[in-house]
């Protein structure tokens, strides 16, 4: 019986790290208030990087919808047989192998992990001002920024999207999430941003 216990809580502390989506991905205040944690670290991402807040939440959103352990859906052998996966993509950014690298070795932040919230916010703003700074994308610019993101800033700037339009067509919902995200995070930023104690008694 009391191994019976021990290993029910075990499950349930288990359960309880692994969470899913947030419930209403389309609405920042509702994603912040299911992950307070998430707020803090976007917000320190926004601090150190210089990149809005709404920007990296439409970047997260397009890329991965919010799944940490996101990965590139499989192409297809004879439309039936799953074959290999055409990178390895992973995490909420969405970020490759190599790219990741670059960012630990730059940042020095070598414990990083993709499936983490705050790491990965903070990828996407470091990102993000590399693109500001090779190719003079303004932070708040998140249809040039996600081009950027897609496809390298030596790609952005020999302008290897204009013959996609899927993919211009993805910026542009890019941008127009950041700018819906922002509207909201507008009305509910202070909210968001008081402690449990200052909650209780506001």
């Amino acid at each position: 019986m009391v191994r019976a216990s021990i290993l029910l809580i075990a499950l349930l502390s288990l359960t309880g790290c692994i969470r899913g989506q947030p419930h209403n991905l389309a609405d920042a205040c509702s994603i912040f208030e299911d992950r307070r944690s998430w707020f803090k670290e976007s917000v320190a991402a926004e601090k150190r990087w210089g990149v809005p807040v709404a920007v990296s939440l439409a970047f997260i959103y397009q890329e991965s919808s919010f799944r940490s352990r996101a990965k590139p859906a499989r192409t297809k052998i004879l439309w039936i047989i799953p074959g290999p996966r055409p990178s390895n993509a992973y995490g909420y950014a969405q970020a490759l192998d190599s790219t990741w690298a670059d960012y630990q070795e730059s940042t020095g932040h070598r414990r990083a992990r993709r499936s983490n919230f705050g790491d990965a916010v903070d990828f996407i703003g470091w990102y993000n001002a590399n693109s500001y700074r090779r190719n003079s994308i303004a932070h708040h610019d998140a249809y040039n920024l996600y081009l950027a993101y897609h496809e390298g800033n030596t790609g952005f700037a020999r302008r290897s999207y204009a013959d996609k339009q899927w993919l211009i067509d993805t910026a542009a919902r890019v941008q127009n999430n950041a700018d819906r995200y922002q509207a909201q995070i507008d009305d509910c930023a202070q909210e968001l941003g008081k402690n449990w104690l200052q909650r209780i008694f506001s």
